[in-house]
């Protein structure tokens, strides 16, 4: 932006037009008229603000009354205000310019930043025009809910404006990606994660919100963006329960699918026989984790399946029958625990593996 002026600088021709069009009371002309919205781009861009240009116009026009021969003096007014609105117009335009501007440049700053494109050093100062010092760790929290969103939803604002109002400048940055609410806080502050949750949650009508773990330098806020969507992700298939994931407490799952193929040899040994039970494998799929869900309390796990603690201890023996593991037995226990997880991982047997 150009260094800021005086508002004078910018009417300069101004008092001869209100002359030549109050002597006969023309309208201005369309060469006048992108004049002045010309010089209004031109003072928007020099930092100066539109209601001391206004001042600056209704003065000159004032000093000009005084020489005008008293018919022409009636025609002032309205040379006035249509030099004004074409001013005013101009000057808009150009904010309107420099916002969407702004906004052009913020959303390609996000979009290098959480897919790790562009230099790691422009990047880190490009980061500090938007409140981020990349030298710091920082951590990523992402809110998914029914629908969509972007920059410019309600919901997106009132998040923003409950951060402000909390946090002050703490350097955080909140934005969207895809649809989801995202927000950049310093890794040594997770109460501003867990603020920002507690919104999310609410303004997006119960969605659920991860967040990952805090890494330091450029690709460390990428590293935590990716932490959390993959909770998410997982969250979904597995149906984990809980409005809030924290990344760092799901760290055994992508550990233990690391092999896959080891993994489903696991589900297919453990597991298969599971199959030959009347209505399949899945209702005691479910009611294993269910049952490990609950610490291994029979009377929780059939009050969360909605069964007798009966039908529930007969579906535990039945699994023990046919997988020749106890659910019970500490030992089996961890190898039913483990291959249940991999089936919820793989999607089986709904799923070929």
């Amino acid at each position: 932006m150009a260094e800021q002026g005086r508002p004078e600088e910018y009417l300069t021709g101004y008092t001869q037009v209100l002359a030549r069009a109050s002597a006969t009371g023309r309208k201005l002309t369309r060469h006048e008229l992108e004049s002045l919205r010309t010089r209004g781009e031109q003072a928007a861009e020099a930092g100066i603000g539109l209601r001391a240009l206004v001042r600056a116009h209704l003065c000159a026009a004032q000093a000009v009354r005084p020489e005008l021969p008293h018919s022409a003096a009636d025609h002032l007014l309205a040379a006035v205000e249509q030099a004004v609105d074409a001013f005013a117009e101009g000057h808009e335009r150009a904010q309107r310019l420099a916002v969407r501007q702004e906004e052009a440049a913020r959303r390609e700053f996000i979009d290098d930043l959480l897919y790790g494109r562009s230099d790691l050093g422009r990047l880190a100062e490009r980061a500090e025009r938007f409140g981020l010092l990349l030298s710091h760790a920082h951590a990523v929290a992402v809110a998914q809910g029914a629908e969509q969103y972007d920059d410019g939803y309600p919901v997106t604002r009132r998040i923003e404006s409950s951060l402000v109002a909390r946090f002050g400048d703490r350097r955080i940055l909140l934005t969207t990606k895809d649809g989801r609410l995202i927000c950049i806080a310093p890794g040594d502050q997770p109460d501003v994660l867990s603020f920002f949750a507690k919104q999310a949650y609410a303004g997006t009508d119960g969605g659920r919100v991860a967040i990952g773990r805090a890494h330091p330098g450029a690709g460390g806020v990428v590293h935590s963006y990716e932490e959390a969507l993959n909770a998410l992700e997982l969250a979904g298939r597995m149906d984990l329960e809980g409005p809030l994931l924290h990344a760092a407490d799901l760290l055994v799952y992508p550990v233990l699918t690391r092999d896959r193929q080891a993994m489903a040899d696991l589900v297919r040994s453990v597991l298969g026989p599971l199959q030959e039970a009347r209505g399949g494998a899945q209702p005691l799929i479910d009611t294993l984790t269910a049952y490990f869900d609950t610490g291994c309390v029979t009377a929780a796990a059939a009050r969360r399946l909605s069964l007798s603690v009966r039908a529930m201890t007969y579906r535990l023996d039945r699994i023990h029958k046919l997988t020749g593991a106890d659910p019970g037995d500490p030992v089996h226990r961890y190898t039913l625990q483990t291959a249940v997880i991999g089936a919820r991982l793989l999607d089986w047997p709904a799923t070929a593996i």
